[in-house]
């Protein structure tokens, strides 16, 4: 990137309020090697305008992984590249570091002016949401921090261990689900699956590698490699980079080759040759 670029830098209003000083950090180190044009949006509505509104100017969001992933469904049309400084604890940017953005305000920063932009496969589903990195259907709940199971919920464990018998896995939920990897069928609501997960795979090719997670002990995971998933079957959600989504009946997911690009370190041989 060179210093005549122009960048659009958004600021995520959850990044304002829990990391100021990373993000005037961040500012300055933008501001002192591009032209920088710095937006404060206040809502979802007016960081969606900005990014419609941005022209010529590259992107670079201040924020953590919610808010890339509502820039990555604005741009994803589009194909325009993408560059993340991460703000936010570090429970709430793992799809970011996954992706290879570096920690801290001033690495992040030095790497949208020097960096490269890779191109990324990505999953569409049909209501246009985004898969960046894993889906997991159906959802597992995720229990809050320092909650732990109510009196309530003990007692009617214990009652349905006294009317019934118990499961052969405790604690292992099953799940009766329809899934179709490019049309081929892996798995149907006669056959109960523990979960079905997919994610982008890492080979530009435009397809994802889909694992379906049979009930039984013995039973081994089946996988796919393929352009399209289809999941249906009994009202189920499911959880794709950390958000849950749900309850729906049928969820279709199509990769999209190079459907998103973000800025990413060089590797050794581009930075010698640059």
């Amino acid at each position: 990137m060179s210093d005549h670029d122009q960048l659009l830098v958004i600021v995520d209003p959850v990044a304002r309020r829990s990391d100021g000083e990373s993000v005037r950090i961040a500012k300055d180190v933008l501001s002192a090697g591009a032209e920088a044009k710095i937006c404060l949006p206040d809502s979802p509505e007016e960081f969606s305008r900005a990014l419609s509104r941005r022209g010529s100017r590259r992107p670079v969001v201040l924020g953590d992984d919610r808010a890339l992933l509502r820039a990555v469904a604005l741009l994803h049309r589009d194909r325009a590249p993408l560059s993340l400084v991460p703000i936010g604890p570090p429970d709430a940017l793992e799809v970011a570091h996954g992706f290879g953005v570096p920690r801290g305000a001033v690495a992040a920063a030095r790497t949208v002016l020097d960096g490269a932009v890779r191109s990324l496969d990505l999953l569409v589903d049909d209501s246009d949401g985004v898969v960046l990195g894993e889906l997991r259907v159906p959802a597992v709940p995720v229990p809050a921090a320092g909650t732990a199971p109510s009196v309530w919920g003990t007692c009617r464990s214990l009652v349905r261990t006294l009317v019934r018998p118990a499961p052969p896995f405790p604690g292992v939920l099953v799940h009766r689900l329809r899934v179709e990897a490019d049309g081929v069928l892996l798995a149907d609501v006669d056959a109960p699956v523990t979960a079905v997960t997919a994610r982008p795979a890492d080979t530009g090719h435009g397809t994802a590698e889909v694992t379906v997670h049979p009930s039984g002990p013995a039973a081994a995971p089946r996988r796919a490699v393929a352009g399209s998933l289809t999941v249906s079957g009994p009202d189920f959600r499911y959880r794709a980079d950390g958000r849950t989504t749900g309850p729906v009946r049928r969820r279709t997911w199509t990769v999209r080759a190079d459907g998103w690009g973000l800025t990413l370190p060089r590797e050794p041989q581009d930075a010698a040759g640059s």
